[in-house]
């Protein structure tokens, strides 16, 4: 008996051995234990009756155990180091990644906002953002929110579910069992008591996120260019009927117990790009100077209750409900090099962070020909910027983006669009672009670090200088504000295109209204929670409008828009 002890303590005396015997011990030790926790635990979703609850409890049991092995390769990892000190081994690390891991830690810089919301009443709400409108019941059969959906059971917030549902341009966005986002155009269900709404989020434990079959909705204050959406299709609003409706909307059919679902998948068979109800007739074409949707009526006028969907509506005889499918308008997707080399160059010319690049998607789509490049940026010539590999004189593409403002640059042109914004919106999209990329975002600690306010300090001069430059040494300048732009598209890009010495294609014009937005563009919901500009930032920078602003004039010239000066 004395020798097999002997035996089994000299095999646990040899460290290596021992070492891995005790973690394998502990290992087996904690997930029987977790194991015994995770059967003995009432989940939630249990009370669904269904699959549904027994997947949340496997996720729950499989990212427990999962944290369990995390924890014992950590303490093999401090066994290891202590042994590698005591032998006077090198420790191996690098700064950057113990900083990166502070600051991916997971810290969610919109706890403040979502904590107010907490305990919060119908009336206490509304931030600017979003609203909250209640506690909704939730049939898998029929969805409250019938668009897009996702599911994130360990970092789901309420801000990442508003946010993603407004990327897509939804009017309401719900949280159900803490971890499920549902995004729909409309509620299509009745409230339910807000004590039911009582789970908290997986990613947020100070807020909640809905319940079992529950649903906290929020309708988001979205921004007047952002589209509502109905499923896979965007709402474009109530429009009086066209003059002869047969040339203006060639294909129409009588549907029966017509909803918008059934138009839009008819117009979508039909490849077309617009899905139009006039009560149970559904008409399909495409926008043209017949129904060009630029004469946007009150969308009470449209009020009719659909045959087939009591909570939509389907228009009338003399007011049509407009929705455009999922239909791509290739009527100005065509893109080329010019035919022959031009022998003038003309620029896009902008301060960073002023729409240069949006405007050149509208360019490129309106003329046909693709649009160059001072620089070259890899990942816009992968978005379909394909003129961004010529020389700027190649003469082959229709305009060049370039952001330069010095004399000798400027006369290298023989004219130029000049891109101009609110100093307000542009500085912040250039700091954002220059700490997050094209659509990313800058982190708070740039912002509320030494960052920002060395950038506003350098780039704010760069702004005014900008434009002055171009007003004194430019040959020819077209001037298109970005706000002007957004608002009056249609308009504002003829413009551009007679400018550039081109005919103007209606058609094109307003196959490019429908396809706007680009690769390019930032979710108008998430922004700051607070204004990044100081007081003494502000007088700096309204300054320097002042200055832009009497230069524009007396090239007689409008001045700056409104949206320059902040209310």
């Amino acid at each position: 008996m004395v020798k097999p002890l002997l035996k089994i303590h000299r095999y646990f005396c040899r460290k290596p051995v021992r070492f891995f015997s005790l973690i394998l011990l502990y290992l087996t030790a904690g997930s029987l234990v977790f194991l015994h926790s995770g059967i003995m635990w009432d989940s939630p979703g249990s009370s669904r009756g269904d699959a549904h609850g027994d997947s949340v409890v496997a996720a729950e049991m499989a990212s427990r155990t999962a944290v369990l092995h995390v924890r014992g390769l950590g303490l093999m990892s401090r066994v290891f180091n202590k042994e590698n000190r005591k032998a006077g081994g090198r420790r191996y690390g690098s700064a950057w990644k113990k900083h990166d891991r502070g600051e991916a830690g997971g810290k969610d810089y919109t706890s403040n906002w979502n904590r107010a919301l907490k305990g919060r009443n119908a009336k206490e709400m509304e931030d600017g953002r979003a609203k909250y409108t209640g506690c909704y019941v939730d049939d898998t059969q029929k969805r409250a929110l019938r668009g897009v959906s996702f599911f994130d059971y360990k970092k789901m917030t309420v801000f990442r579910c508003q946010d993603n549902c407004a990327e897509r341009g939804y009017m309401f966005a719900g949280l159900e069992f803490g971890a499920e986002c549902y995004c729909g155009h409309k509620i299509q269900a009745a409230n339910a008591s807000e004590s039911e709404c009582n789970m908290q989020c997986k990613g947020e434990k100070n807020n909640l996120c809905g319940g079992a079959n529950r649903l906290s909705i929020y309708r988001l204050e979205l921004s007047q260019e952002s589209a509502r959406r109905y499923g896979s299709a965007i709402f474009k609003g109530c429009f009086h009927r066209p003059d002869n409706v047969t040339l203006a909307l060639p294909f129409s059919t009588v549907i029966q117990n017509m909803s918008v679902d059934k138009c839009v998948d008819t117009c979508t068979e039909r490849e077309t790009t617009l899905a139009v109800l006039a009560g149970k007739r559904c008409h399909c074409g495409f926008p043209t100077p017949l129904f060009p949707l630029h004469d946007l009526e009150e969308e009470d006028l449209c009020l009719h209750r659909c045959q087939g969907e009591e909570f939509e509506s389907c228009g009338n005889e003399d007011y049509f409900v407009v929705y455009q499918t999922q239909v791509q308008d290739n009527r100005c997707m065509d893109r080329h090099f010019l035919p022959t080399r031009s022998k003038q160059l003309f620029a896009l010319s902008s301060f960073p962070g002023a729409g240069n690049t949006w405007a050149r998607h509208l360019i490129e789509l309106a003329t046909g020909f693709y649009t160059g490049s001072y620089y070259f940026d890899g990942s816009l010539y992968n978005k379909g910027f394909k003129g961004e590999r010529d020389h700027w004189r190649s003469g082959r593409t229709i305009c060049i983006k370039t952001h330069e403002s010095g004399k000798k640059e400027i006369e290298a042109f023989d004219g130029g669009i000049l891109m101009m914004r609110s100093p307000y919106k542009a500085l912040m999209a250039e700091f954002n672009r220059k700490y997050g990329g094209h659509i990313g975002f800058a982190s708070q600690a740039h912002w509320k670090g030494k960052e920002w306010p060395e950038f506003v300090k350098n780039y704010a001069p760069w702004w005014a200088s900008h434009t002055l430059d171009w007003l004194q040494f430019g040959r020819r300048v077209h001037v298109v504000h970005f706000e002007e732009l957004k608002r009056d598209l249609f308009a504002r890009l003829k413009g551009m295109v007679q400018f550039l010495g081109l005919e103007v294609s209606e058609e094109r014009l307003l196959c490019v209204e429908g396809q706007k937005d680009g690769n390019f563009k930032r979710s108008g919901l998430r922004k700051l929670e607070y204004d990044p500009y100081t007081p003494e930032m502000r007088v700096h920078i309204d300054e320097l409008i002042q200055t832009v602003d009497a230069a524009l004039k007396k090239r007689n010239m409008s001045g700056v828009p409104d949206e320059y000066r902040p209310r």
